[in-house]
């Protein structure tokens, strides 16, 4: 099969890719390398499945060719972190909106299904405990950068369920809660790799806030499997599944189990949202999500735990 991955130079796109290499698949990849990185990829360019286009999903020429090049679509490209989300918030928006009604459009035209990956920021602010895929979306005040990635990525999933209903698009649509594993860089406020930086490096481990706030992790490996077995699955069209693990940890928790695997001496400290990124900052105080829709439909639960995903994190990080 012929694939085209957005964002394949990314974290997650990166680990897709091989996966979807490994079986055999011709895969072409576009990435503007703004959060991605060659070095993510540099291996591969040798291989005569593999084709890279540094440019933009903007750039609707160079996506004509590639859509219509390829069978099927997974959609990763978009603004990723908290960090980079705060700082360049219009960017943000255009990527995630303007990019994908190009995906949509162009797949639409020529009969390819589609792959979106989603993001659990899109729950916002609910309270609700865990997060399942039908839950009340509630959001922040529009002056705020983080709701605006939340609003947009609402509206790619929006976009998507319209044209399964109304154009009958083969459409997947996975929120992804927290993914984690090798080759996951600190610099856009990825809480276990920048954790895990400091320690190794005896620095002080940053905890954002007062540390109570609960998340769940899970290991990209895990994450890559359900996204192929869901476009795998014809079941799965026209519906949105949460992909993460219902394992939940404090980010208190999260600090000291990374000291205590990385053997080190290094002290935690707390540092209040408005020095870690800016006065109109918002949190939630708890994410994690309900797999029972996935688990039903692929008797799917992640394998990796926590635990176990900290130390191949640690020792990638150790041996590069």
């Amino acid at each position: 099969m012929r694939i085209l991955l957005t964002g394949g130079a990314g974290f997650i796109g990166s680990h897709l890719v091989r996966r979807l290499l490994a079986e055999g698949n011709q895969v072409a990849i576009i990435d503007d390398l703004s959060t991605g990185k060659r070095e993510n990829i540099i291996d591969l360019e040798g291989n005569e499945n593999f084709t890279f286009y540094e440019g933009s999903i903007l750039n609707y020429k160079l996506m004509l060719k590639l859509v219509t090049e390829c069978d099927c679509v997974y959609h990763l490209a978009a603004a990723v972190g908290v960090k980079y989300i705060v700082e360049h918030p219009l960017d943000s928006l255009i990527t995630n909106v303007r990019g994908t009604e190009i995906v949509f459009e162009l797949a639409h035209i020529f009969k390819k299904k589609v792959f979106l990956a989603s993001s659990s920021e899109v729950y916002g602010k609910n309270g609700t405990r865990p997060f399942k895929e039908n839950d009340d979306r509630i959001l922040g005040s529009v002056t705020i950068p983080r709701w605006g990635y939340a609003f947009s990525k609402g509206f790619d999933e929006f976009l998507a369920i319209s044209y399964a209903r109304e154009r009958s698009l083969p459409v997947v649509v996975g929120r992804l809660f927290n993914i984690c594993g090798p080759r996951q860089t600190p610099h856009y406020g990825m809480v276990i790799p920048r954790m895990i930086e400091q320690a190794v490096k005896q620095e002080p481990i940053t905890v954002y806030g007062d540390g109570s706030q609960v998340r769940s992790f899970t290991y990209v490996g895990d994450a890559v499997d359900a996204m192929i077995r869901l476009m795998n699955t014809p079941g799965a069209e026209g519906e949105i599944f949460n992909i993460g693990s219902p394992e939940p940890v404090s980010i208190n928790n999260l600090a000291k189990k990374i000291k205590e695997l990385t053997g080190s001496s290094s002290d935690i400290v707390f540092i209040p949202y408005t020095q870690a990124y800016n006065n109109d900052f918002e949190d939630m105080v708890y994410r994690v999500p309900d797999i029972s829709k996935i688990k039903d439909l692929l008797q799917f639960t992640p394998n990796i735990n926590l635990e176990e995903m900290l130390k191949a994190i640690i020792n990638a990080y150790r041996s590069n």
